[in-house]
């Protein structure tokens, strides 16, 4: 077997230890690994670079990878499960017509929606440990269908909660963390990438029903716009579901080039951890900030003026909230990426900032269609790596394990976010009769995130894990003591 990193062969050390032999990555390898001084190390350690076999790179790289198949299932689920959440802000407003509701009672749907989603996840990633991605996955993606189809027959409050909120909600979270639970067990050499890849599914999967739901619901009604799509969407993400699983015991699969747990932490044990309540405490703030976003998009885009004003011939909100999709994918394995390899909460620091200096553009730039439009998708670029950065963070941090009952456990902060972001948001809103109160705190949240990343979440995790000081790839995982 020709291993794919060959170890380059050091000087004997010293007489007195004949057989000891330094192993040395090449040196390509080598300048990345800065800044370990591989001459100052002590000569009872040595290095040692995962080597991966013919076997390994034939099952896990070739065109048929298992991780490949699995990874392109796992983007078609998340796309088929990402329309309940990102296109619910189209209909609004129809169903305050239909239902005579008002604006903060209709958005209890929204947050019910999420709420579920996230508050159940824990239950959720339990049943995916125990009886498997394809079945939850598949059961998960048919229920979303489901829900969508209730809702166009919703005649009241109480059957749109039951519909739109309860089931999509219940389907999407298995969906959701089922998937991720997935991804970061099949990819664990590239774990930050991986997540963020198929979170950008559930990103970009609004991208293709924006424009068709919006088109219509401007020909048919919304009713029939939910029906087509529960249809599609569902049967879709069900098919895919079918066709994923766990890694198995033949599967070969590189290990981890980033700082990682080597140790499997329990659920029980996780939530007696400081620093799991201060990435709860994270998610939560900014899942805040980007669901209000998110929710109320159409609303304050018609309060400010800028929502039917025509840009390349096609109305400023569809516009921008295809531009938003598109970023908020994009965002996802590209922070994904550089944590990979400047470090988790480096990576947060730089994204939480620049999502608050985008919302004080936004704000500023309000009545300006244009520039509306331009600056809601940096906004976008800097939320949506939320859903790479903490669950590769957490895993990295708490192990493979446990990792689906593990992220469910922090997923829950999404849903505290979504009432922040929803109801009570809407009703701040209703109380001042203005938006600025809300993107005021929004601002003061996503800026603290930031800096609780950099100056308390860095150190916490450096003192649990030396390792973890070194950035993404700069870590060597395999220091070990060497032994006669």
């Amino acid at each position: 077997m020709n291993p794919s990193f060959k170890l380059r062969r050091a000087r004997l050390m010293g007489p007195r230890h004949p057989r000891r032999i330094s192993a040395l990555p090449p040196k390509s390898l080598a300048r990345r690994l800065h800044p370990i001084q591989w001459d100052l190390l002590p000569r009872d350690y040595c290095v040692r670079e995962f080597t991966m076999t013919e076997a390994t790179t034939s099952t896990s790289y070739g065109a048929s990878s298992p991780r490949r198949r699995q990874l392109i299932f796992a983007l078609i689920a998340m796309t088929a499960i990402s329309s309940p959440q990102y296109v619910w802000t189209l209909f609004t407003r129809p169903l305050q017509e239909n239902l005579h509701a008002t604006l903060p009672t209709i958005q209890v749907t929204f947050t019910i929606l999420v709420v579920v989603q996230t508050w159940l996840s824990p239950a959720q990633g339990w049943l995916v440990d125990r009886f498997g991605a394809r079945l939850l996955i598949t059961i998960g993606c048919l229920l979303s269908g489901l829900g969508w189809i209730g809702a166009a027959y919703a005649g009241s409050l109480t059957n749109l909660y039951l519909t739109y909120g309860l089931l999509c909600g219940i389907g999407t979270g298995i969906v959701y963390v089922g998937i991720i639970g997935l991804v970061v067990r099949w990819f664990p050499d590239k774990r930050g990438f991986a997540t963020g890849l198929v979170a950008a599914g559930y990103g970009f999967g609004a991208i293709l029903t924006t424009f068709p739901i919006d088109m219509i619901m401007q020909s048919s009604g919304y009713k029939t716009a939910l029906i087509t799509f529960g249809i599609i969407l569902g049967l879709t993400g069900a098919a895919a579901g079918f066709a994923m699983r766990m890694p198995g015991p033949d599967d070969v699969l590189p290990s981890s080039p980033v700082s990682a747990s080597a140790t499997n932490t329990s659920p029980r044990q996780m939530l007696r951890s400081p620093i799991f309540w201060l990435m709860f405490a994270m998610m939560t703030m900014m899942s805040t900030g980007g669901l209000m976003i998110i929710s109320q998009f159409a609303a304050f885009s018609r309060d400010f003026g800028v929502a039917d004003v025509m840009l390349f011939g096609v109305a400023a909100l569809p516009l921008a909230l295809t531009i938003d999709r598109i970023t908020n994918g994009l965002t996802r394995p590209f922070f994904g990426w550089v944590s990979d390899r400047i470090g988790r909460e480096n990576t947060m620091a730089v994204a939480f900032i620049l999502e608050a200096a985008a919302v004080i553009l936004l704000v500023l730039s309000r009545h300006d269609a244009l520039l509306f439009v331009m600056l809601s998708g940096l906004v976008f670029l800097g939320w949506g790596e939320i859903f790479s950065l903490f669950p590769s963070t957490l895993t990295d941090t708490f192990g493979t394990g446990f990792a689906t009952t593990n992220y469910g456990l922090l997923y829950v902060a999404q849903g505290i976010g979504s009432i922040l972001g929803g109801p009570l948001a809407a009703l701040l809103h209703d109380k001042a009769g203005s938006w600025l109160p809300v993107f005021t705190i929004i601002i003061a949240m996503d800026a603290l995130t930031g800096l609780l990343a950099l100056f308390v979440l860095k150190p916490m995790r450096r003192r649990v894990a030396p390792a973890a000081r070194m950035p993404g790839a700069e870590r060597m995982e395999c220091l070990t003591r060497s032994h006669l």
